[in-house]
């Protein structure tokens, strides 16, 4: 194509394989918390046996993160979520035919779970932050909402049949339907970076081949690495484990444990189902609203609100579980389920740089997923110990609390701009 001739922007199309990698991605995690109740009953397995299955998914995939990260920092992200989107396929069409403890291990924690971290938020998000940098937040947002959109729709349309079709039918549709759409999409569209000048668009415009960088603002595509041994020993990388941990373990606990615990209290399957599909709605709320917010106030505050609200709606459960009150927490909590997804990157990104973002992000993520396992194995111990999630709440409640000072000690400036330098480590 001749200079000065004009295409529609490239970033736009990142941006929509981004929400479609999330959308199958995301969606078809969130079946485990669906099946969790009619799987146990049909192969006569107890919740804590069958989360253990979630947990060595969580293990593997927080392992692999780190991984992925600093493959997407040196390599190819089109090559790497590619084969990502064909392993997390696979694992979930292996699950349609689990009859035995080690074939949930085989296929779920290990064939699933090193295929999901390389489709999770964090490629996604790096990716978009390399194709955008102004209104970076509401970007990595857009994308992530197909997550939402994924939970919404997949869980919904799953919710609605499950009950005709069984779990095994469920998985093994889902598997087909993943790799025969996702993987596809993936190796034909995923572009690792933009081309040199990069000049981002609004929506809506296009731009000139071989116009002048000096037109729009634009980003290096690479920040100068801070070392390595800087970042782990900064007290605001320990903030940021910290605080994505809390948030991991009252995910994870939520998303698998909120349909078996409607059951409980005696809600129908279908409504029960739709209560996690429905979560998704209020996460696509919450997730475009932290983008906008991270972009005007910083990634701090939208994180503080999502806590804030959540030793609210902990409170509240734990005094009160008739119908309505667990469609309310279901939606209240779906509102902060996604808040601080996007800002993982953002965060990074404003306090580490660019240059190491796929490997700060993933260990953070990493942390995210470990405790997520976690908080989802204590939910089944606590309930097959006491035969109510009660104490659970609680437990969740006491951490919220605890998240809001780890919150507001953030402090969203260059590492070296916050008084630590790398001559200071030598």
């Amino acid at each position: 194509m001749k200079p000065g001739l004009i295409r529609p922007a490239y970033s736009w199309v990142i941006l929509a394989s981004g929400f479609l990698v999330l959308f199958f991605g995301t969606g078809s995690r969130f079946a485990f918390g669906l099946v969790l109740k009619p799987m146990s009953e049909d192969l006569g397995w107890s919740r804590s046996t069958l989360t253990l299955g979630l947990t060595a998914f969580m293990l593997v995939s927080a392992v692999s993160l780190p991984v992925v990260g600093r493959l997407i920092d040196r390599y190819s992200l089109r090559l790497v979520m590619g084969g990502g989107a064909i392993l997390g396929a696979l694992g979930i069409l292996f699950m349609g035919r689990v009859n035995e403890p080690w074939q949930l291990f085989l296929a779920y924690g290990l064939v699933y779970g090193i295929g999901i971290a390389a489709i999770s938020n964090l490629p996604v998000g790096v990716l978009i932050s390399r194709w955008f940098y102004r209104r970076r937040g509401a970007a990595v947002s857009a994308a992530i909402s197909g997550g939402a959109f994924g939970q919404l729709v997949i869980i919904g349309v799953l919710s609605a049949f499950l009950a005709s079709m069984g779990w095994r039918a469920a998985f093994t549709a889902l598997g087909f339907v993943t790799l025969a759409v996702l993987a596809p999409v993936v190796l034909t569209t995923v572009r690792s970076r933009p081309p040199l000048p990069t000049v981002e668009p609004r929506l809506g415009e296009s731009y000139a081949v071989g116009e002048k960088a000096a037109s729009a603002r634009a980003e290096p595509l690479l920040d100068e690495a801070l070392p390595l041994r800087m970042i782990l020993r900064s007290r605001q990388f320990a903030l940021l484990l910290t605080m994505y941990g809390i948030c991991g373990f009252q995910d994870f606990f939520v998303a698998t444990h909120l349909v078996a615990f409607a059951q409980d209290q005696g809600v129908g399957s279908v409504l029960a189902g739709s209560l996690l599909a429905w979560m998704g709605l209020m996460g696509l709320v919450g997730v475009l609203l932290s983008g906008v917010l991270s972009d005007a106030f910083g990634a701090a505050r939208p994180t503080l609100l999502c806590f804030l609200l959540r030793i609210v709606i902990f409170g509240f459960i734990i005094y009160s579980q008739d119908t309505v009150a667990v469609a309310a927490f279901a939606l209240v909590y779906g509102f902060t389920f996604l808040v601080t997804a996007p800002l993982t990157v953002v965060f990074a990104g404003a306090i580490f740089g660019q240059g190491r973002l796929g490997l700060v992000a993933g260990s953070i993520s990493m942390i995210h997923q470990i405790s997520g396992g976690l908080g989802a194995l204590a939910g089944a111990l606590i309930f097959d110990q006491w035969g109510s999630y009660d104490r659970a709440f609680l437990l969740l409640l006491v951490i919220s609390v605890a998240a809001v000072p780890v919150t507001l000690m953030l402090r969203e400036r260059p590492l070296a701009l916050l008084g630590t330098t790398p001559a200071d480590l030598n």
